[in-house]
């Protein structure tokens, strides 16, 4: 039998490209939970506040 038209990737390119997919991973769970953690810290905040009440 002879070798198929398509190349082989090598482990170590296969190695590579897996760990920049999960670096870039990592950032977008990062990025995501900064924003859900800001979206709660303002949340408490204006639950906390009292109402302004009306200047006369």
């Amino acid at each position: 039998m002879t070798a198929s038209s398509k190349s082989v990737p090598e482990k170590g390119d296969r190695n590579e490209r897996l760990a920049a997919a999960l670096r870039e991973n990592l950032k977008r769970r990062k990025a995501q939970a900064r924003a859900q953690n800001r979206v709660r810290q303002d949340g408490a905040k204006t639950e906390t506040q009292p109402p302004k009440s009306p200047a006369k």
